[in-house]
């Protein structure tokens, strides 16, 4: 029997937090959270070994939207979701410019199997 699969980047305000002192917009941060979960994938490796857990990535992103830089701040409990954890925002590679110029904003990445 195969399980399903569930993935989630969490899109409420308490999920998002800016690194940064200055409050970034909800609407933008909403937009930088489904940039990125629209990339998200479950790695069939730790799907099989029926891995699930959260990861916690801190994105930086510059003034024009670029991400420039990720780095795992919470892990997951799994190497193989650390590491696509780490390269998820990547993919997303660009992200609505924020509205105070560059910040940096962490992000709970979740895979769950149902």
């Amino acid at each position: 029997m195969r399980k399903s699969m569930a993935l989630s980047i969490a899109l409420g305000l308490a999920a998002l937090a800016p690194a940064t002192a200055s409050a970034q917009s909800a609407d933008w941060i909403k937009s930088v959270a489904r940039a990125i979960a629209a990339k998200q994938t479950y790695p069939r490796s730790a799907q099989m070994r029926g891995e699930e857990g959260t990861a916690k990535v801190k994105i930086s992103i510059s003034a024009s939207g670029a991400i420039e830089r990720t780095e795992l701040v919470a892990p997951s409990g799994s190497s193989t979701l650390d590491k696509e954890a780490v390269a998820l925002p990547q993919r997303a590679g660009q992200v609505p410019p924020p509205p105070g110029g560059a910040t940096t904003v962490t992000v709970p990445i979740t895979w769950k199997l149902l």
